[in-house]
């Protein structure tokens, strides 16, 4: 490869396959041991940039493009592969575990790290570990994983077993319509899926919708259909804003589930989420929703001329997770443009529902930007950089 972006002691271990390493830290200086750093700055293959961020990163089959940033001089620097080469980007972020949540629950070592036996169990009933914040000799992606399905295994049966012991299952949430007020008008509340905090917040949205709007939902007969029509139908329930529409035909053009956000009168908006929009995405699709019914998240003039500009049809894929917290910012940015053009689409996907897209983009990480089916970028992006990436096109 042509060059590698790593953390001190792994860069000098890329400068035996890599032709140049350059390493780029948030902060003033390394922060590992001194003997380590001074062997990534003696080694005439290494550069060392700091107090520099990553911006973005993008290619095709393979990373074509680098952006990042000093963020003490603002200054943005692009690096971009030579013709016939690519690079890779290697993210360390650190040897201290993220374990605070289950300290004085669960056993930990003198390091934080979480102890756990072949099971992946911990020393507290019902509660598993995995990843790179249990002991173990190797923090790689496939151990991970590894770790993941073992833990999901093991915690399905135990689950299993308790529910036999008790004799207590879990409920399906359900629509309840209240029957103390029959006279009442407008939508049934649902008690089930949304608590009153959250009814509360999502009447205060759907109160400034300036128009009503149609969910179109196309299902296949997987159980995420079933739970997608649900949470759709509850959200209609709340407001008189929203209708819901159901597709259920076995045609191919829709990549099913999916919800399509459309004008009452079945007019697509150019927004859909294929997959359930729960998660970290279910502020991001009610805000959408608001976006596609107006008045919409405010913008200066200068953004929105520039959105109105846009000249040629886009489509924007962005593949997320639902556990993702940098995914949000990228999934309303698209929407957001979406929303004031009649040529741009912005589609969000649930990789977990659709991991054939992992292997159609080579995701590497989440969220990935997927422009008319050619141009992939990973990374969080706010609609200004959203709009010079389009623009670049």
């Amino acid at each position: 490869m042509g060059g590698g972006f790593a953390a001190a002691e792994e860069s000098v271990f890329l400068t035996k396959y890599a032709r140049h390493v350059t390493i780029l830290i948030r902060e003033e200086d390394f922060t590992c041991a001194k003997a380590t750093a001074d062997a990534a700055r003696s080694n005439e293959k290494i550069t060392v940039l700091t107090n520099t961020q990553v911006e973005s990163v993008s290619g095709d089959a393979s990373l074509r493009i680098l952006r990042y940033r000093n963020s003490k001089t603002g200054e943005v620097t692009e690096y971009r592969s030579p013709e016939g080469e690519t690079f890779g980007v290697f993210v360390f972020a650190g040897y201290e575990p993220s374990t605070s949540l289950v300290k004085g629950i669960a056993e930990l070592n003198e390091q934080g790290y979480v102890v756990t036996d072949s099971q992946q169990k911990t020393n507290v009933d019902g509660l598993y570990a995995a990843g790179d914040v249990c002991i173990k000799s190797l923090r790689q992606v496939v151990t991970a994983v590894g770790d993941g399905a073992l833990a999901a295994t093991e915690l399905e049966k135990y689950v299993a077993a308790m529910q036999r012991k008790t004799d207590l299952h879990p409920v399906p949430p359900v629509t309840r319509v209240s029957k103390a007020e029959p006279e009442k008008k407008g939508p049934a509340k649902d008690e089930g899926l949304f608590s009153e905090e959250i009814r509360v917040q999502l009447d205060a949205v759907f109160s400034k919708m300036a128009q009503p709007l149609l969910l179109k939902l196309y299902l296949d007969e997987r159980p995420v259909s079933k739970e997608l029509e649900q949470y759709m139908t509850a959200m209609a329930a709340l407001t008189d804003k929203l209708s819901v529409e159901t597709d259920r035909q076995a045609d191919t053009a829709q990549e099913r589930p999916c919800v399509r956000v459309c004008k009452a009168d079945g007019t697509e908006t150019g927004l859909a989420f294929h997959g359930v929009p729960g998660g970290h995405e279910f502020t991001s699709f009610v805000l959408g929703l608001y976006n596609a019914a107006g008045p919409g998240q405010a913008l200066d003039p200068e953004t929105k001329e520039e959105i109105q500009a846009i000249s040629q049809p886009v489509s924007m894929k962005v593949l997320v997770s639902l556990s993702c917290t940098m995914c949000p910012e990228l999934v309303t940015a698209a929407q957001r443009i979406a929303s004031l053009h009649p040529q741009v689409t912005a589609e969000v996907y649930d990789l977990n529902h659709f991991s054939e897209l992992k292997d159609r983009y080579q995701v590497m990480s989440v969220p990935c930007l997927v422009v008319n089916d050619t141009q992939v970028s990973f990374g969080k992006k706010n609609i200004r950089q959203l709009l010079e990436l389009l623009q670049e096109k």
